[in-house]
């Protein structure tokens, strides 16, 4: 059970996060992760940092949650901390980590919260703009001070569909759906960090956002701000996420749509009949 000193905690976790390593984005060197599924995945000293930094924020106040998190000190592969309870913290310390070498100002720590696997509190903080993405079951879902929830309506030639940059399939080619959107039915968005575009959906702003090549720590977060803000997560056959077992999770991908609840069925079926 989560309560509302808990995210004003994780929310001012996340800033402070932001506020160690913001000043190096553009400035800093990229590695190569040594355990990654590609051979060119980034890392930097300060993904590092910052995922030190909330862990021992997290691990002092939660000391028999669990943890998850994206990076490790020798990049050997991620850190997994078992729990002593049904909770597991999630964690990206900086999405679009690409986008933060290059001074690119769009990145965010996230940090998200499992419960007996299920997204039951999340922040993503826009760390270059200082906007903060909050919810929790049960207490709403949050723009900063401003209250947020996902649009009711179904969708339309002017819908936002957020897109994550690497669409390519195992075996070469660009989905068929994608294709056909490039060209027509909607307005595709790319920003280079899967939880910056999902939690769109959450606030109103995107009809919907896909992920084909994402990781747990990208979903995590952003989908108990679009759950609480009334938003449907699922894979891309529309097959339930979660509850999520994290025992044994390694870095497996994880695809998802993070849909408006009126344009969720419509965008499964897209999706269905231009596979």
């Amino acid at each position: 059970m989560t309560t509302t000193d808990d995210l004003q905690f994780v929310r001012d976790l996340a800033r402070s996060t932001a506020a160690l390593v913001r000043d190096q984005a553009g400035h800093v060197e990229r590695l190569t992760k040594t355990h990654a599924t590609t051979t060119d995945e980034a890392v930097t000293a300060c993904d590092r940092a910052a995922q030190r930094h909330i862990f021992t924020a997290l691990r002092a106040r939660f000391p028999d949650d669990g943890f998850i998190g994206e990076e490790s000190d020798d990049g050997s592969g991620i850190t997994h901390v078992a729990a002593r309870n049904d909770r597991v913290w999630v964690i990206d310390p900086i999405d679009g980590t690409n986008n933060f070498v290059a001074g690119l100002g769009c990145w965010a720590v996230c940090i998200g919260l499992l419960e007996r696997g299920h997204p039951v509190l999340g922040v993503v903080h826009d760390a270059a703009h200082g906007i903060s993405y909050a919810g929790a079951r049960g207490q709403g879902a949050w723009v900063d001070a401003a209250r947020v929830t996902a649009s009711v309506d179904g969708l339309s030639a002017r819908s936002l569909l957020m897109l994550s940059c690497n669409l390519v399939e195992p075996d070469g080619t660009l989905p068929a759906w994608y294709l056909r959107w490039s060209r027509q039915v909607t307005k595709l968005r790319v920003l280079g960090s899967a939880a910056l575009e999902t939690v769109q959906v959450g606030a109103g702003i995107a009809h919907g956002a896909i992920t084909m090549h994402g990781k747990l720590w990208d979903l995590v977060a952003p989908a108990a701000i679009v759950l609480e803000a009334g938003g449907v997560i699922s894979d891309l056959g529309g097959k339930a996420v979660f509850p999520f077992v994290v025992q044994g999770y390694a870095g497996a991908k994880v695809p998802f749509l993070a849909a408006a609840p009126g344009a969720h069925a419509q965008l499964l079926a897209e999706i269905a009949d231009h596979s």
